[in-house]
């Protein structure tokens, strides 16, 4: 099962679309730069993807 859930992403972003090119982004950003938004120890992810993913969750990316 992924985390998280494609269905609870959809309503904190507009399209499939958009949530791939943000999520991509921000992984690529991670690492880049290996700055993260939380604390390492409170993502569920080891992947950037799913990190970048888990911070669009928890509403840390703002989307313009």
């Amino acid at each position: 099962m992924i985390y998280p859930s494609i269905d609870k992403l959809l309503t904190k972003v507009g399209s499939k679309y958009l949530l791939v090119h943000v999520a991509s982004r921000r992984a690529k950003e991670i690492s880049q730069t290996n700055h993260l938004q939380m604390p390492e120890s409170k993502y569920k992810c080891k992947k950037n993807i799913g990190r970048a993913l888990e911070e669009v969750m928890e509403d840390l990316i703002h989307i313009k």
